[in-house]
């Protein structure tokens, strides 16, 4: 008996996120010809919900580090929840968020990408998405309400980017494992 509830247990768990919806908005279980819902969930901060989250993933997984490991073709969408997010803001979120998951060389060696993908920002406001549309041929698209801002290469900086939601100093511990599914 006991073989049997951990077998369905784990079943469970191997099950990607189905669709749904989070504060109104309609979170799909898929986007853009096979990138499945692996998790969504809002980040907040200061008791202020600034946005819902949503990971795709061609293969869905519930390991953090296998998914930051695959060249695989990812997607964040971020649906913005706050009246207003500043371009300060986003930027000094970017910034704390790499430098919280990188090493120093790391770090040092993404510098002109990092500095490049924030100049790509501007204020955003209620309503509006960011997209960070990640695929080995193009390296990470960014969108921002609709329109492709540019894009920046490697695989490494798409690891980087997706750690700040998914390393070992998630921007939140319970959006972490909301992305992942787990939760």
């Amino acid at each position: 008996m006991l073989k049997s509830l951990l077998c369905l247990f784990f079943l469970l768990l191997a099950i990607p996120a189905q669709g749904l919806e989070i504060e109104g908005v309609s979170i799909p279980d898929s986007v853009d010809s096979g990138l499945q819902l692996n998790g969504a969930g809002i980040r907040s901060k200061f008791f202020f919900k600034i946005y819902i989250a949503e990971l795709y993933l061609e293969k869905p997984s519930h390991n953090a580090e296998e998914i930051l490991g695959s060249d695989g073709r990812k997607r964040m969408t971020m649906h913005i929840l706050y009246d207003e997010v500043s371009r300060e803001k986003l930027v000094d979120g970017w910034n704390d968020g790499f430098e919280e998951n990188l090493g120093t060389d790391e770090l040092q060696a993404l510098e002109p990408r990092i500095q490049a993908f924030n100049g790509m920002f501007t204020d955003v406001h209620e309503g509006e998405t960011i997209v960070l549309d990640y695929s080995p041929e193009k390296g990470t698209e960014v969108i921002i309400a609709g329109k492709l801002k540019g894009s920046i290469a490697g695989a490494d900086f798409n690891r980087a980017l997706l750690s700040i939601w998914l390393g070992k100093n998630p921007v939140g511990d319970d959006l972490r494992d909301e992305l992942l599914g787990i939760e």
